[in-house]
């Protein structure tokens, strides 16, 4: 096995930006929205996610897919987000074998509260400080690394 080329001091900038730039977002909207909404962001995540199709609850898969997340993860936040009354389990009326989730009235009410709070700091922290050549340029940017991602056969 050859040893990786190390990174340029320009891509080791433009990556350690990224990296810091995502976590600092998350940790400071993560915080806002606990203490204005009562909620995480992963509760948002999946809140915000089945507000979507308001009319019919989502497969675990289906939330996987739209979240990204690891199965377990999910499993995990939802379990926590059942016994805040905010989610609820449901067996599959597709083939009785799967699992669908659904807000339930208390977690309806909730995201219909975050939502507006969460536009507001994300516009704040994030859209009112970049120029429209930025944002232009960040879309082409993650949809290319996106696409290749989709592409490649990386090993997961």
């Amino acid at each position: 096995m050859t040893r990786p080329e190390r990174l340029s001091e320009r891509e080791l900038r433009a990556w350690g930006g990224l990296l810091t730039m995502q976590e600092d977002l998350r940790r400071h909207i993560n915080r806002q929205l606990t203490s204005e909404a009562g909620i995480s962001l992963a509760d948002f995540s999946i809140l915000s996610a089945l507000r979507i199709t308001p009319d019919r609850p989502m497969r675990v898969y289906e939330l996987i897919e739209t979240l990204r997340w690891e199965k377990t993860r999910l499993i995990h936040q939802i379990s926590r987000m059942v016994r805040r009354d905010l989610v609820e389990r449901r067996t599959s009326a597709e083939d009785g074998r799967g699992t669908d989730i659904a807000l339930t009235g208390q977690g309806r009410a909730v995201i219909d509260r975050a939502l507006p709070l969460h536009v507001l700091h994300v516009r704040q922290l994030f859209f009112d400080v970049v120029t429209p050549r930025q944002l232009d340029t960040l879309a082409a940017l993650t949809e290319t690394v996106l696409e290749n991602l989709q592409s490649e056969p990386f090993d997961e």
